[in-house]
Order: structure tokens, then C-alpha cells, then sequence
């Protein structure tokens, strides 16, 4: 087994026997040294946002001051959830090494797939209602008169 892949399936074993969360794990290397191990604390911290890849890169984030990865590389036992993956988009993390694949984790009570078709198509997922539309908008473009804003 690779040996970054066997540090986050022990993290995957260990929070499902621990009784945290679901059967993932996850780490983030820089350099050939490790800046965040997690696995899924969904269950531990009642937060549906606890996959494994989102606790190791708000891990990492904090270790290294920085919410830019792009040095970084994550390892993750199983193919990202279209959240996971949108978190992994907005590090900037390069390269992803995954284990199992959605049809695996499909096959282990976590689908996906319900996601993917709201991706394609929103409507079908969520009643979605625009308000306040033109207040909306004006946040962006007192946004883009700041002076000092950080884009990121």
C-alpha cells in the first residue's frame, strides 16, 4: 500500500471505530511531510460538513496561515463528494490521490448521486427562489469599489 494512502485508511479506521463518522480518511503532504490527517467526524461533531478532506484542509489551512494549498497534495481513501471537491477546488490543491470510487462508496450506503443530478440541474434537487435580487448585486459591486480587497 502506498504509504501516504495507509497513514488515511488507518484515519478511516480509526473514526469508524471510534464511531465518528463514516469509513474516510484523509491527509495533506507538503514536501514529503505531513500537515493535516483526518478522518470523517460527522457523527463525533454533529456537523454534516466533517468529511474527512474538509477537516484535513481546514487543518492544514490553519497549520500553514494560509487558505492557498496549491504546494500541497491530498490523499483521500475515497473519491471526493461534489462538497469535498468544491473545498479542494477553492485550495488550490493540484493533485489528488483517492482510493475508492463513487460506485464503491455508493455500494457502502454513501450516494452520491443525487448530488451530481442537482449539480446538472439545480431545480430538480431544490425549490429555489430568487429575492431581493438588486440588493443581491449590490454587494458585489461594493465588493469591487474596495480599495483593499484580497481576492482569493
Amino acid at each position: 500500500m502506498n504509504p501516504w494512502m495507509e497513514i488515511a485508511h488507518n484515519e478511516a479506521l480509526k473514526g469508524m471505530e471510534n464511531n465518528e463518522g463514516g469509513p474516510f480518511g484523509a491527509l495533506i503532504v507538503r514536501d514529503g511531510k505531513i500537515i493535516s490527517q483526518a478522518h470523517n467526524e460527522v457523527l463525533k461533531t454533529n456537523d454534516p460538513t466533517a468529511h474527512a478532506e474538509m477537516v484535513a484542509i481546514r487543518e492544514a489551512s490553519q497549520k500553514l496561515s494560509t487558505y492557498d494549498l496549491s504546494d500541497c497534495t491530498l490523499y483521500t481513501t475515497c473519491y471526493p463528494c461534489p462538497m469535498c471537491m468544491g473545498a479542494i477546488f477553492w485550495a488550490r490543491i493540484p493533485t489528488l490521490y483517492y482510493g475508492s470510487s463513487m460506485e464503491d462508496a455508493a455500494q457502502g450506503g454513501f450516494d452520491d448521486a443525487r448530488f451530481y443530478t442537482m449539480i446538472h440541474n439545480p431545480s430538480s434537487a431544490l425549490d429555489l427562489r430568487p429575492v431581493d435580487i438588486d440588493a443581491g448585486k449590490t454587494l458585489f459591486v461594493r465588493w469591487l469599489a474596495k480599495s483593499d480587497r484580497e481576492l482569493y
